[in-house]
């Protein structure tokens, strides 16, 4: 039901509504999804700094990693095309904004790349994973540069947030994780049957575009990434508490 709401919102409102209008009904349904599958988020570090042509850049983990984002800072998103496809929630991701790209063919990224500028010229927030794939979350792969030239021709600010998923007790779980062979229908069953699953989401401090090279920019970011994932865990670290139902406009 909550989804058939989402795309009612998406399909009826989002034509008639504004930019921010669209942000606040994103986050709201975000936040409420979150609610419903007993999912505790909490945001360390100035998630909101800035307030556009910001590129948000992110270890990636799972397809929950989108919701758990937009629940506090929506924005769009570049995501590979193959998702556009998926059932209900490839309709989703496609009407708020989701910018998508083959990646089979090299030269869609300098078509994603001018649009991704464009949007953020224009004060958009985009987020990229630019490890290009998903991990188990225990280590941070390597981020391709490629897709960071967008926020450098915008002259922009880079946003490195980590992502890790944990017990509640500080513990880190593989609950999450949308790996290998493992199908989409597997993983959603698996986080419907936790009894409870806690993210972290830690933002660095952001990083000025305009002087950066994209490559310096990628290795800037991953290692701000790194560096927050060897920080204290969820269970002791301060946070600010921006989980579900938390100031939900």
């Amino acid at each position: 039901m909550h989804v058939f709401a989402g795309l009612a919102t998406t399909t009826f409102v989002f034509p008639r509504a504004d930019a921010e209008r669209r942000r606040r009904l994103v986050r709201r349904w975000c936040r409420r999804l979150l609610e419903l599958r007993n999912v505790d988020a909490r945001v360390h570090g100035a998630i909101a700094a800035h307030g556009g042509n910001v590129l948000l850049v992110a270890n990636h983990i799972s397809w929950l990693d989108i919701f758990v984002l937009n629940a506090h800072r929506p924005a769009r998103f570049i995501a590979k095309s193959e998702l556009a496809g998926w059932p209900l929630v490839g309709r989703l991701i496609r009407d708020t904004g989701t910018i998508f790209i083959e990646r089979a063919r090299r030269s869609d990224t300098h078509r994603v790349n001018r649009r991704a500028a464009e949007a953020l010229a224009a004060g958009d927030v985009i987020v990229v994973f630019p490890e290009g794939t998903t991990s188990d979350g225990s280590e941070v792969l390597r981020f391709h540069g490629s897709l960071l030239q967008p926020i450098v021709d915008a002259q922009g600010h880079v946003l490195p947030v980590a992502i890790r998923y944990h017990d509640g007790e500080g513990l880190r779980t593989n609950v999450a994780e949308y790996v290998g062979e493992q199908s989409f229908a597997q993983s959603f069953w698996r986080v419907c049957g936790a009894r409870r699953l806690c993210v972290d989401l830690v933002a660095a401090p952001a990083l000025p575009a305009r002087t950066m090279h994209r490559r310096e920019l990628a290795r800037s970011a991953e290692e701000a990434i790194r560096t927050a994932l060897a920080g204290p865990d969820g269970a002791t670290a301060p946070a600010i508490r921006g989980g579900p139902g938390a100031g939900s406009p």
